[in-house]
C-alpha cells in the first residue's frame, strides 16, 4: 500500500517507506542533523521518506521527566526541517485542540497508542486534512483498528490514514509482537507500519524510566518486512544513552544505514 503524501519522493524501486527520527525535538541543530543523515540515506536507497519528532512528549511516566522544549519551538524546528530538506514530517498529537496547531507545521499528525480509541482526537485530526498515523493500542488486537480507520473516514473520506502496530502488552513490564496484527491490518486498505522500536520498550519499570531492548530492532524491523509492512518506524539518534527521551529503545543513528541496506534486500527478494 501506497503512502501518498505532497512531499514525499515517489521511486520505482517498489521500496517500504521510512518514518524515522528521534523521539523527542531537542533542539535545532540536533533535528537537522538527524535529518539531514537519514535523508541522504534514503535518497541513495531509494526510501521515501518522512522525519519523525515529537513536539510535545505527554506519555511521561515521572512528573520531573522531559516534555520538551515549547510548542511553537519545536514546532517550528519541525517546519525547517520540512522546509530544508523537501521532506514531510510527523508528530504526536494528544488533545483535539493539538490538532489544528500541529497540523499548521507538520504533514502527518500521529496518535499514540494510548489514545487509539480516542474518538474526538481521531476526528480532530482528520479534520485538519492532514495524513493521521494511527497507532494501535497494546491492549488492542489488529483486527479491532479498522474501528479507527472508520471514524477518520467518516470526517474526511480522502484522509490518508496509517496503521502502526507497537506490540501488545504481555505482563507488567514486556511488549510482545505478533505479525498477524500486520496481516489483519492490512485488511482495512491503509498503509501498514511497525513500530520497530517502541515495540521493544519494556515499560512500567520501578525506577520510573522505560527501559528497552534495542538489539532486537533489526530483528522486529526484519520480519515486518518478510511479512509485507508497508512501512517502518524507527527512532534514531546519534547519542542515545543521552537522549532525554526513549534512549533505551533507539537505534543507533550510526547503525540505521546497513539496517536499511538488509531492509531492502529483503525487500527486493519478497517482491
Amino acid at each position: 500500500m501506497t503512502l501518498k503524501l505532497n512531499k514525499i519522493a515517489k521511486y520505482e524501486s517498489n521500496n517500504f517507506f521510512l518514518l524515522a527520527g528521534p523521539c523527542a525535538i531537542e533542539d535545532r541543530d540536533l533535528a537537522l542533523r538527524i535529518a539531514e543523515k537519514i535523508t541522504s540515506i534514503c535518497s541513495k536507497l531509494e526510501i521515501p521518506y518522512v522525519f519523525k519528532g515529537s513536539y510535545r512528549k505527554a506519555n511521561r511516566t515521572k512528573a520531573d521527566s522531559f516534555t520538551g522544549i515549547g510548542d511553537e519551538k519545536a514546532l517550528k524546528i519541525l517546519e525547517e526541517v520540512s522546509k530544508t530538506f523537501g521532506i514531510p514530517t510527523v508528530t504526536d498529537i494528544h488533545e483535539t485542540k493539538e490538532a489544528e496547531l500541529a497540523a499548521a507545521y507538520v504533514d502527518v499528525l500521529q496518535i499514540p497508542a494510548f489514545l487509539c480509541r480516542q474518538t474526538e482526537l481521531l476526528e480532530a485530526a482528520a479534520k485538519t486534512g492532514k495524513a493521521v498515523n494511527i497507532k494501535k493500542g497494546q491492549f488492542l488486537s489488529g483486527a479491532s483498528m479498522g474501528f479507527a480507520i472508520e471514524k477518520i473516514k467518516s470526517v474526511n473520506p480522502e484522509v490518508q490514514g496509517m496503521l502502526t502496530d507497537r506490540g501488545n502488552s504481555f505482563g507488567y513490564s514486556d511488549l510482545v509482537v505478533d505479525y498477524r496484527n500486520l496481516v489483519d491490518m492490512k485488511e482495512f486498505g491503509a498503509p501498514i507500519v511497525m513500530d520497530c522500536t517502541h515495540s521493544l520498550q519494556k515499560p512500567n519499570q520501578s525506577s520510573g524510566v522505560t527501559g528497552g531492548n534495542p538489539k532486537m530492532i533489526s530483528t522486529i524491523a526484519k520480519a515486518a518486512i518478510a511479512v509485507g509492512a508497508d512501512g517502518l518506524f524507527i527512532e534514531t539518534h546519534p547519542d542515545p544513552a543521552n537522549a532525554k527521551s526513549d534512549g533505551a529503545n533507539m537505534l543507533h543513528l550510526d547503525n540505521l544505514e546497513q539496517l536499511l541496506v538488509d531492509l531492502v534486500r529483503i525487500r527486493e527478494a519478497i517482491s
